[in-house]
């Protein structure tokens, strides 16, 4: 799964949560677009980080035993050359040619009009 479309779909089932207005089980993995075991393995992935989630039977809907909160934060910057270098493991020149020799044969394929 995609990170966004995963922190998407957490962020969803938290307002969901909190306002009580989950439905059942099957509802509640249709809203989100998954399927109901779907819905438990992310609901025991939560609770595992401390989320206080239970179900009433008779209000059909998941909700927090005690308030709770999920704050997600992502954040996205280029890299810097020694972060690069780092990630990498020092591999960064040679991928600096493998890029310039495809732009090199990209280029060599174009035919420009006189």
């Amino acid at each position: 799964m995609k990170i966004f479309e995963y922190l998407d779909r957490i962020s969803k089932m938290h307002k969901l949560i909190a306002r009580q207005k989950t439905g059942t089980p099957e509802e509640f993995a249709r809203l989100l677009g998954v399927s109901r075991t779907t819905v438990y393995e992310l609901i025991d992935e939560l609770k595992s980080r401390g989320a206080p989630i239970v179900y009433s039977k008779s209000a059909r809907t998941f909700f927090y035993k005690h308030p709770y909160d999920i704050a997600i934060t992502c954040s996205l910057r280029p890299l810097s050359f020694t972060e690069m270098k780092e990630k990498t493991g020092g591999e960064i020149f040679y991928s600096k040619i493998l890029f310039f020799r495809t732009l090199k044969m990209e280029l060599s394929n174009v035919s420009l009009q006189c």
